[in-house]
């Protein structure tokens, strides 16, 4: 395919290894990148040594209340640098992470600030393919209202994010006519669950000519850090009983290492909100009741506290009942297993576009380009 020019909407963990791993794909220039305090954009592709080595350690600071900023809400871009923690003692809408002066993507040279930076993208995108929305989902509708975004800019082009919650899909899906009209490829979760392993599970039901359960279970251990994966965790803590988006959007840093703290480090999760059931779904795998997904997290250790399996059960066209099995190797980081997906997933939805084919797709509708 001819090169794919791409851009990435939040350089917190996962906006960082998208650029870090898209250096190893063929085909793949980024021209584009912003966090909510500033914009990069080159069109014949930006440094991403530079501007990788000008953030470390140096994530872009949220709003604050003492300058009348509110917490990220869903027609803000206060949630485009990756995470959404709060420092400790300050408000919910306050700091994530800073260092020195002019944090995030102002400290690389290549970087501009602005008020505006997914505003900014949109007015340079009729020279960007594909847009990977690397933002952390703490509303429900933020990303979907970013797809409307770009609809209303009349972008032509195809978006990419690595959501999590079930209900999502169906706000996209009401979008549907509207990016179609625009002329997107829409591909939602297309990370590592949902996403590479909801993929798998399409493929494991392929014996089948009924599926009666999927069951996903996921083992992460933060080899990248916790301290670059804090919107990756509290998207997480949402998920734990008593817990829901609202309240772990809510949470102090204080609170979430205290939580941490409690659990020694590990977090386990059962019976998750994970898109993975409605993916499914609506590829005609199984219905969405019979999807389970859940998993263990260990954000102080780089080794994964259990392996990765994605289990299918299900009933042959001869009347046998059996399981098929696909287990991610344990050496395979989450790095490796979200970023490299996305941006197969990514590829492929390029050539969906170029080929006129508008709308919103699952994992389990397309299959990732290497």
């Amino acid at each position: 395919m001819d090169d794919t020019t791409f851009a990435v909407l939040g350089t917190g963990g996962i906006g960082r290894r998208t650029l870090d791993v898209a250096r190893h794909k063929d085909g793949l220039t980024p021209v584009a990148a912003c966090d909510r305090n500033g914009v990069a954009i080159d069109h014949q592709g930006l440094d991403v040594d530079e501007l990788l080595d000008a953030t470390e350690g140096n994530i872009a600071s949220g709003p604050d209340e003492a300058s009348g900023d509110t917490p990220a809400t869903p027609t803000s871009d206060y949630a485009s640098d990756g995470g959404a923690a709060a420092a400790e003692g300050a408000t919910a809408g306050g700091g994530v992470k800073q260092a020195g002066e002019g944090a995030g993507i102002v400290a690389s040279e290549q970087g501009e600030p602005t008020d505006a930076p997914i505003d900014d993208v949109i007015a340079e995108s009729d020279a960007i393919d594909a847009v990977l929305l690397a933002l952390p989902n703490l509303e429900h509708d933020f990303i979907p209202r970013i797809a409307e975004r770009f609809a209303d800019a009349s972008y032509e082009g195809v978006l990419v994010d690595v959501l999590k919650r079930s209900r999502v899909i169906g706000m996209l899906d009401d979008r549907e006519e509207a990016l179609v009209e625009s002329g997107i490829t829409f591909v939602c979760g297309a990370g590592a669950t949902p996403g590479f392993l909801t993929g798998a599970a399409a493929l494991a039901a392929q014996s089948f000519v009924e599926v009666e359960e999927v069951k996903i279970w996921w083992g992460v251990g933060l080899k990248s850090g916790y301290e670059d994966n804090r919107g990756t965790v509290r998207e997480d803590i949402a998920h734990l009983d008593g817990y829901d988006v609202e309240t772990a959007r809510e949470m102090s840093e204080g609170e979430i290492e205290a939580l941490v703290d409690e659990h020694d480090g590990v977090l386990e999760f059962r019976d998750m909100e994970h898109a993975d059931d409605v993916l499914l779904e609506r590829a005609g795998i199984c219905d969405a009741e019979d999807v389970t997904v859940g998993g263990v997290l260990d954000v102080r250790s780089d080794e994964k506290p259990t392996t990765t399996t994605v289990r299918v059960t299900g009933r042959t066209f001869d009347g046998e009942r059996g399981t098929n099995a696909f287990e991610l190797d344990d050496a395979t980081s989450m790095e490796a297993n979200v970023n490299g997906p996305a941006l197969g997933y990514l590829k492929a939805a390029v050539l969906r576009n170029r080929a006129g084919d508008y709308g919103v797709y699952g994992p389990a509708e397309i299959m990732p380009s290497f």
